[in-house]
């Protein structure tokens, strides 16, 4: 089992669910990113999900092009309002992710 590292035990479970599953998974990093991203639209997930999924994508150099892909992929199953729902979501963790950047480098360059 995944080492937990946070005090909060829910957040622990969770990075304990993630841990496993990406163990369990025969798929590479980015295949298991972009269909992981894809049951996010299917279950019309919240924010903070899309928050932590773009950051990993992020983390593996995954193409924005690929993601557009995902949501291009699966529009057909999952409706428009799914995928607009998403879309909305996805721009603005990616603005959160931008801003928390910046406060980083702001404060890096206080220090």
């Amino acid at each position: 089992m995944a080492e937990q590292t946070s005090t909060d035990p829910l957040v622990a479970l969770l990075a304990d669910m993630t841990a496993s599953s990406i163990e369990a998974s025969e798929l590479d990093a980015e295949t298991l990113l972009l269909v992981r991203i894809a049951a996010l639209v299917a279950v019309d997930a919240p924010l903070p999900s899309y928050l932590m999924n773009l950051g990993a994508a992020d983390e593996l150099d995954i193409a924005p092009e690929r993601v557009h892909g995902v949501l291009t992929a699966v529009a057909p199953i999952v409706g428009t309002a799914r995928v607009v729902s998403a879309a909305i979501k996805m721009m603005e963790a990616l603005g959160i992710r931008i801003e928390l950047a910046e406060l980083a480098l702001e404060a890096d360059a206080t220090e």
